[in-house]
């Protein structure tokens, strides 16, 4: 039996399937990915030589949504050099028993082996899961240690830090019930003892906030300055809900952004701007974009970013399989390149790899 009957096997690939990145209900519910719509179009790559790092994706099987290790790397294969990934939490395979602050170890445990599949070299150079971020529960404060020495067990060599989504806003509507937290967590007490055991154990948390949190993620850092801090997906500037139609949205999320740069230990994750909540509609469209059309929308937040925080701090992130409700991965690079064009040959090599590489501590991983 082949992979691709292997996968077949389980129901992973074939003519009938069809791949869903499933949000929340309300606002952000709803979205599908359409292979069909995204096949209408593709493109020449650009400096398809440039080495890659996508330090955020996930993998998971969800009602009406598959995105395992065929469907990731039939996207890394479309063009672009993509060297490694990251893997980043989405409450994939979790335990079904034991103690329950113990069970998202099992997604870990999942990971890692995609990534012994990768790294074997059947499929290749490229070594997906070659960093792994996963979820623990915080809130336990200093209990949570036992988990992570899991995790750590658990990932091997691999497993980085931990991603602990706090997003919250007072319109109910766009906050997330798969990831409920309650308002101010970033400043709790007891929280901040469990993210002082990742200080301690020299892991890195990954921020997932809206918008109006970023100043609590500025004072988690000035709390923890030797702390690896990732915020994901440009701090996810709202212009839906409450925000929807607001002229000052943009500005408040720049300067909010400014602060939080001032802070040397926290990093920013690219990407992520094809999810609902900036509003740049690209799922509405008849036809595709093409990445000159995905850069022109992103470009103000993306040149944001990187003035804000410098190529050294940035990395692109493709948020893959949520952001392919918006486009293909071969276009989401494609804009990427086009979005820093006339950037030297370091900032490149720091926004699509170097940056992800000492941040996630990925060593063994070559950009030569």
């Amino acid at each position: 039996m082949n992979r691709r009957e292997f996968f077949t096997a389980l129901g992973v690939v074939g003519a009938a399937r069809q791949l869903a990145a499933q949000g929340p209900p309300g606002l952000l519910g709803g979205a599908v990915v359409r292979a069909d719509w995204l096949a209408r179009y593709t493109e020449e790559i650009l400096e398809p030589d440039l080495p890659i790092i996508d330090p955020h994706h996930h993998l998971w099987i969800r009602p009406g949504s598959r995105y395992l290790a065929d469907d990731l790397l039939a996207d890394m294969n479309s063009g672009h050099n993509v060297v490694a990934t990251v893997y980043v939490q989405a409450q994939s395979m979790y335990r079904q028993s034991g103690p329950p602050e113990m069970r998202p170890v099992g997604e870990t445990e999942f990971v890692n082996g995609v990534a012994a599949m990768f790294a074997s070299g059947t499929w290749g150079r490229p070594r997906a899961c070659a960093g792994i971020v996963g979820r623990a529960d915080l809130t336990l404060g200093s209990r949570v240690e036992p988990v992570l020495v899991a995790h750590l067990r658990a990932g091997g060599d691999r497993f980085r830090g931990v991603r602990y989504i706090t997003s919250w806003d007072a319109d109910t509507r766009l906050n997330n019930p798969d990831y409920p937290s309650p308002p101010g967590l970033l400043m709790d007490r007891t929280f901040r003892e469990g993210v002082a055991v990742l200080a301690r154990l020299g892991l890195s948390f990954d921020a997932m906030v809206y918008h109006p949190q970023l100043d609590e993620v500025a004072d988690l850092a000035g709390a923890f300055p030797t702390l690896p801090i990732v915020l994901n997906h440009c701090g996810v500037p709202m212009r839906i809900g409450a925000y929807q139609g607001r002229d000052d949205i943009f500005a408040r999320w720049s300067a909010s952004l400014r602060r939080l740069a001032t802070h040397e230990n926290v990093s920013v994750k690219v990407g992520g701007l094809g999810m609902r909540y900036a509003a740049l509609g690209f799922a509405e469209r008849p036809d595709p974009p093409s990445s000159d059309v995905v850069a022109t929308q992103c470009r103000p937040y993306v040149e944001t970013c990187v003035e804000a925080f410098g190529a050294s701090r940035c990395m692109f992130e493709s948020n893959f399989p949520v952001d392919k409700v918006s486009y293909s991965y071969q276009v989401f690079w494609n804009a990427c390149k086009r979005l820093v064009s006339g950037a030297s040959a370091s900032e490149k090599t720091a926004l699509f790899g170097g940056t992800a590489k000492r941040v996630y501590r990925l060593d063994a991983i070559s950009l030569s």
